[in-house]
């Protein structure tokens, strides 16, 4: 392998090795391989848990609210072997595998196993050069959008995590609940909640329980900012960015 496609590599990586060796290894694949053991198998198999390890602290650490199956979901989608092969087709990281004969990319485009696991076998690589940090930076440089894209298709009815997401894009505190207010007998009760972001009050609504008040609250936040309209039958539509609803 040429130190021209290992500096492209590096470049696309965003990591700069101190072993190259573990570099060539990642883009090795066992059908250009003198032994499997000398391929990008192993450096895969790490990758696979570091990419898991990564996500699933991400979800964990920042949609508080979301119950353990809807974090599941999240992550399998994330670290899918399609997600994983788009991005390294995104990337161009299957352009710089050394294959084997019959699989060249001359011949037409590797098989999405193969890209898969190349970009399993980077992230492994960049781990064990750099630590986790750097594969940290490097994975959620991938899947940052993959992330986003899975909460907000599939997981529009939890407003509270909507709308932590967006605080966190923002870059704006953390949105605070408040009850103003509640009614009824000790077995029915409802309440009314409001939530704050940066010292400013959204409307309070009302819920049948404090969860789902506060998930209310979220919803008339998020309509607010303008990132919710209510479509013609009353469903809730999710925008991009603030500013889209229609009037």
């Amino acid at each position: 392998m040429d130190e021209q496609t290992l500096d492209a590599a590096q470049t696309v990586l965003g990591h700069r090795f101190s072993d190259r060796v573990l570099l060539q290894r990642c883009l090795t694949h066992a059908s250009s391989a003198q032994s499997r053991l000398q391929s990008n198998e192993r450096l895969e198999f790490l990758g696979d848990a570091v990419l898991g390890l990564v996500v699933v602290e991400h979800l964990h650490r920042s949609f508080p609210d979301l119950l353990e199956g809807d974090l599941t979901k999240i992550k399998s989608s994330v670290v899918s072997r399609r997600t994983c092969a788009e991005v390294a087709c995104e990337l161009g990281l299957e352009q710089l595998l050394t294959l084997g004969k019959g699989m060249s990319t001359a011949s037409g485009p590797v098989p999405s196993s193969v890209a898969a696991a190349a970009l399993e076998a980077a992230i492994g690589a960049v781990f064990l050069d750099g630590g986790l940090e750097p594969a940290r930076d490097f994975i959620m440089r991938c899947m940052q959008e993959r992330i986003d894209g899975s909460i907000r298709s599939g997981h529009h009815h939890n407003f509270k995590s909507v709308l932590q997401q967006h605080a966190q894009r923002a870059s704006t505190r953390t949105p605070i609940y408040h009850v103003l207010d509640e009614q009824g007998p000790d077995h029915a009760k409802c309440f009314e909640v409001a939530v704050t972001i940066d010292g400013r009050q959204f409307p309070g609504r009302w819920g049948n329980s404090k969860k789902r008040a506060e998930q209310e609250a979220a919803l008339a936040a998020l309509e607010a900012l303008g990132l919710v309209s209510r479509g013609s039958m009353g469903e809730v539509q999710l925008h991009d960015e603030p500013g889209t609803a229609q009037d």
